[in-house]
């Protein structure tokens, strides 16, 4: 039977939501995974329903989660459905649920400068999500995060200090992977919006975190 992934995008229109998740549900699509997309937050509302998924994908900048929802969505993938997604979509998604954050590893804080270049630095040449990979420069929010010293981190970004010069030198993860009971949880920070999955290693990178996550990707 083919695994399958739950989309659910909405929230803050400045990500792109929509667009993103029509960049990149058609590569797991591709991937041999079933996709189901999803544009309500109502999806979260059974643990029961979510398990049925291997793999769900939220892409939903800030807005409000019911505790409900909340706890439904973390029992689904403590129980062993994978999470995954990128940049505000999962990462700056809920502000006020402390348990998805704790999910999740990371919190968006801040993005000094704004839209910037940058270099990501690929930590781990053997994990699955990053093989292959070379560091590579991207023009986009350089995220500042509040992070899980638990996470794997895969790759990082080093903030030159021009825009806040008191974070000068200091290391920031862009790619992590964590256990979260018996689930896998992938993030990266990149893909403020749609064109940036058109850079070859931000595609990559968030499909390959999608089917580890979802078991699909060893």
């Amino acid at each position: 039977m083919a695994k399958s992934a739950l989309f659910v995008w909405g929230g803050w229109e400045g990500h792109e939501p929509r667009q993103c998740v029509e960049a990149v549900a058609p590569l797991i699509e591709s991937a041999g995974l079933q996709v189901d997309i999803s544009d309500s937050l109502a999806s979260f509302d059974n643990a029961e329903a979510l398990k049925r998924f291997d793999v769900i994908v939220p892409c939903w900048t800030m807005g409000e989660i019911t505790t409900q929802q909340e706890a439904s969505l973390v029992e689904a993938v403590r129980a062993g459905c994978g999470l995954a997604g990128w940049h505000g979509g999962m990462g700056d998604a809920f502000r006020s649920a402390s348990d998805y954050q704790f999910m999740v590893g990371g919190q968006f804080v801040a993005h000094p400068g704004g839209i910037i270049d940058y270099t990501v630095q690929i930590m781990d040449y053997d994990h699955p999500i990053t093989q292959g990979l070379d560091d590579f420069e991207v023009h986009s929010e350089q995220y500042y995060m509040h992070v899980d010293p638990s996470n794997e981190v895969l790759a990082t970004t080093t903030f030159s200090g021009e825009h806040a010069p008191w974070i000068a030198h200091c290391v920031m993860p862009v790619v992590w992977t964590r256990p979260f009971g018996n689930g896998r949880v992938s993030y990266c920070s990149l893909g403020h919006v749609a064109e940036e999955f058109r850079i070859p290693q931000v595609s990559r990178i968030v499909e390959r975190g999608i089917l580890w996550a979802a078991g699909a990707l060893e």
